[in-house]
C-alpha cells in the first residue's frame, strides 16, 4: 500500500474513532448532539442509546482501518480497505437520508474514498 493510501486511510479511521467519541462518550452533551441535527434535550435522551451504539460501529471500523495499517501486508491491505470501502458506503447512505448532512458525510467519507481510488491507481 503506498504512503498515500496509508495516510487517507489512518485519516479516515481517526476520523471514525472521534466519531465514537461523540456518539458514545460525549453524546449527552447539548453541543455534542446539536451536531446531530437534534434539537432537543427530550429528543436527545432518546436517541442515546442509539448513538451509543452507533459509536461502537464507528469505533471498529476506525480500528479496523488502523489495525490494517499496522498489520501490514496482503491480510491487513484488505482489512484496512473493507474498512474504507464500509466508510464510504455510510458516507453515501447519510448523505441519500438527510441532505443537510452532506458536510458530515463529506468528513466521513471523503478520506476512505480518496485510500480507495488510490490503492486501485497506485
Amino acid at each position: 500500500m503506498s504512503t498515500a493510501t496509508q495516510i487517507f486511510v489512518a485519516i479516515a479511521g481517526l476520523f471514525h474513532v472521534a466519531a465514537f467519541t461523540l456518539e458514545s462518550l460525549l453524546f449527552r452533551n447539548p453541543s455534542t448532539w446539536q451536531r446531530f441535527l437534534v434539537t432537543s434535550q427530550e429528543d436527545a435522551e432518546l436517541i442515546q442509546r442509539w448513538a451509543f451504539n452507533q459509536g461502537f460501529y464507528n469505533l471498529f471500523l476506525g480500528l479496523g482501518a488502523i489495525d490494517g495499517l499496522i498489520g501490514g501486508g496482503a491480510q491487513g491491505r484488505a482489512v484496512a480497505l473493507f474498512a474504507c470501502a464500509c466508510m464510504a458506503g455510510a458516507a453515501v447512505v447519510l448523505v441519500a437520508s438527510d441532505r443537510r448532512m452532506a458536510r458530515a458525510a463529506t468528513l466521513q467519507g471523503v478520506p476512505p474514498s480518496i485510500a480507495l481510488v488510490l490503492a486501485t491507481v497506485l
